[in-house]
């Protein structure tokens, strides 16, 4: 019998990729399929602007293993410049091969780009039909918030998350 709760990691490789590749619109495809899924509605579309995704104060990234996509992540700046805020968005990792470490290195890698564009605080939001990424955001260093920044849009039943780089 298979222990669910043992985790295989699975060694992929993660690039910046542009949010036009193929790969990156694949993995935001899937994202968004999955919101509407389980939510229902438009996936929260309305409220992602793609070329927020794109450098030089946004990111994507794609995982792949043995080339075959397995997951990404975006990242787009947020709030007042100066402040140096940023939010996690889609972060999306293939059913079959969750509890891999797929999503923890993506968001370790995310983490990365942020301090590499200058970002000092992180950002993001999931809901309560999404219990896997709950259960990742609480056990790797991110605080449960009440609110966003000033004049930044998010879900009123979300639960938000802040992290300090």
């Amino acid at each position: 019998m298979t222990d669910p709760y043992d985790v295989h990691v699975i060694p992929v490789t993660v690039n910046a990729e542009s949010i036009d590749s193929s790969g990156a619109l694949a993995i935001l495809y899937a994202a968004s399929d999955e919101l509407q899924q389980r939510y229902g509605g438009d996936g929260d579309n309305a409220h992602l602007n793609v070329d927020e995704l794109r450098p030089p104060r946004g990111l994507f990234l794609v995982a792949r293993f043995e080339r075959h996509l397995v997951g990404g992540v975006g990242l787009r700046a947020i709030g007042e410049p100066k402040l140096h805020f940023a939010e996690v968005k889609r972060l999306w990792v293939r059913p079959d091969l969750r509890r891999g470490g797929v999503g923890l290195t993506l968001m370790n890698e995310i983490e990365i780009g942020a301090r590499e564009l200058g970002y000092v605080t992180l950002f993001l939001e999931t809901g309560t039909a999404q219990p896997e990424a709950l259960s990742l955001y609480a056990s790797t260093g991110w605080t449960e918030i009440e609110r966003y920044p000033v004049g930044v849009f998010s879900h009123p039943r979300a639960h938000r998350f802040k992290k300090d780089l």
